[in-house]
C-alpha cells in the first residue's frame, strides 16, 4: 500500500492536514499540521486519525504526531482608573465587532474579584479543561474563546487573595491554549494595582484602550491609569468616552448626566488619539445584562461600538488569522 492509496481513504477533513505519511509494513507513520487548533481540538484530530488509520484493511498500528506553528499574539488591554465605566462592556462588545470584522480573537477577564465576562458574553456556568496543565478557554458569544476566574470559582463567591494568589490566577488565564486567536482582550479591573502590575511586567500588552466617563473625577483616575501604561513603555491606542449623552425615551430630549466631551478634551492634552463616544441607553444595559451584546447586531448601539473597534482594527493591521476549527464552526 503506498502513500497515495492509503490518503485517499481518509476523510477529507484529515487529509487535507497530513503532511507526510510513511508505510513500513503494516504500520504507517503520519505527521500532520495541527497549527490554528486548540489543545482539545489537536486531540481529536489525533484520535480521529489513528481510528481512521487502523480502519484501513492492512494497516495494524498507526502513529499520529501533530504539528504546529507558534501564533503569534497579540494582547490590548482595556483599562480604567475607576470602577463603574463600562470598561467591561467595552471589551465584550470591542470582542464582538472585531470577531464580525475577521479577527480570531480571544477575551481574558482580568478582573479577578469581579468578574463580569462570563454574563456579557453569555458564559455562565461553563467550566474550562486544563489539558497538559494548560486551561482550554471556553466559548462565548459568536464562538469567541474567553476565560475569567468566574468561569473557575463559584457564582458569588467573594475572593480574598492576595496579590502573589492573584497573579497566579492571572497567569493561568493569560498562558491559556488560544489556539487560532491572535488578539486577546484583556479586561483589567480599575486602578493601578497588582493586576496592573503583573500586567505590565510580566505579561507586557501590545497596546491598550483607556475607558472613562465625561465627569471630572473619572477623568482624574484615567490619566492616572494612562500613566501607568505610559511608564511601562505600553503605548496607549486610544481614549474611550462612555455614558456620553442620554436621550429619554419619553420626551426625546438629550442631557448629559455625567458632563460631555471630557474624555476627548483630555486625550487631545495627552496628544492621544480619541476613539469615539459610547452613549448612556437602556438597550445597552438591557442587552448586556442578558449576554446579547450590541455589537452583535447593525442598531445605533452596535454602530458605536463597531465605530471605535474599526480605529482599533486600523491601529491593528488586517486579520492574519483564520479561526480555528470550533470557532469556524460557530460563526
Amino acid at each position: 500500500m503506498d502513500e497515495t492509496t492509503l490518503r485517499a481513504q481518509l476523510p477529507e477533513k484529515i487529509a487535507a492536514r497530513v503532511s507526510s505519511l510513511k508505510v513500513t509494513g503494516e504500520r504507517v507513520t503520519a505527521v500532520l499540521g495541527g497549527t490554528g487548533l486548540t489543545g482539545r481540538e489537536r486531540a481529536e484530530l489525533e484520535n480521529a486519525a489513528k481510528q481512521a488509520l487502523e480502519s484501513v484493511a492492512g494497516v495494524s498500528e498507526a502513529n499520529i504526531a501533530i504539528t504546529a506553528e507558534k501564533v503569534m499574539r497579540r494582547f490590548i488591554a482595556v483599562g480604567s482608573g475607576k470602577g463603574g465605566v463600562g470598561k467591561s462592556t467595552l471589551t465584550a462588545n470591542l470582542a464582538v465587532a472585531l470577531k464580525r470584522m475577521g479577527y480570531a480573537v480571544g477575551v481574558v477577564d482580568a478582573d479577578i474579584y469581579g468578574p463580569s465576562q462570563p454574563t456579557l458574553l453569555a458564559s455562565e456556568g461553563a467550566k474550562p479543561e486544563a489539558i497538559d496543565q494548560t486551561l482550554q478557554p471556553v466559548t462565548g458569544v459568536m464562538g469567541i474563546p474567553m476565560l475569567s476566574m468566574g468561569h473557575l470559582i463559584a457564582p458569588g463567591k467573594a475572593l480574598a487573595w492576595r496579590g502573589p494568589m492573584v497573579a497566579g490566577a492571572l497567569t493561568q488565564l493569560v498562558e491559556a491554549d488560544w489556539g487560532a486567536a491572535d488578539i486577546i482582550l484583556l479586561d483589567l479591573p480599575p486602578g493601578t494595582g497588582d493586576v496592573q502590575l503583573t500586567m505590565v511586567q510580566k505579561h507586557k500588552p501590545d497596546g491598550a484602550v483607556i475607558v472613562s466617563t465625561p465627569q471630572d473625577l473619572a477623568l482624574i483616575d484615567a490619566a492616572r491609569a494612562g500613566q501607568l501604561f505610559e511608564t511601562a513603555g505600553i503605548p496607549v491606542i486610544g481614549l474611550v468616552e462612555n455614558m456620553a449623552g442620554y436621550q429619554c425615551p419619553h420626551c426625546g430630549e438629550f442631557s448629559d448626566p455625567f458632563g460631555q466631551g471630557g474624555v476627548e478634551s483630555i486625550a487631545a492634552r495627552l496628544e492621544l488619539p480619541f476613539l469615539g463616544r459610547i452613549p448612556l441607553t437602556m438597550d445597552i444595559r438591557t442587552a448586556s445584562d442578558a449576554g446579547t451584546p450590541p455589537a452583535a447586531e447593525d442598531g445605533p448601539s452596535g454602530a458605536a461600538f463597531a465605530a471605535i473597534a474599526a480605529k482599533l482594527a486600523d491601529w491593528l493591521g488586517a486579520p492574519t488569522s483564520k479561526p480555528s476549527a470550533s470557532q469556524a464552526a460557530q460563526n
